[in-house]
């Protein structure tokens, strides 16, 4: 098993109410556990996740996650 931490921003934190705003959850995974695999284990639609950060680096579905990473995972973003 590897930890990560994980942070849900902009109107992705409606599926965790409970974590307060820039506030990381710790989720314990299998190793070898993808970037894929952990959006689905959190539940998070795969039509509003439009961008991955893994330790600061945007990450596609395939890509390994390692204990400790940290994780934050984004919405499609409008603005104007």
């Amino acid at each position: 098993m590897i930890t990560v931490n994980i942070r849900v921003f902009a109107t992705l934190r409606q599926y965790y109410p409970d974590l307060r705003l820039g506030e990381t959850m710790a989720v314990d995974l299998p190793e070898g556990e993808t970037v894929g695999q952990l959006v689905r284990r959190l539940e998070l639609p795969k039509d509003l996740v439009k961008i991955v950060f893994v330790n600061h680096v945007i990450r596609g579905d395939e890509h390994r996650l390692g204990e400790g990473d940290d994780v934050g995972i984004f919405p499609p973003v409008a603005g104007g």
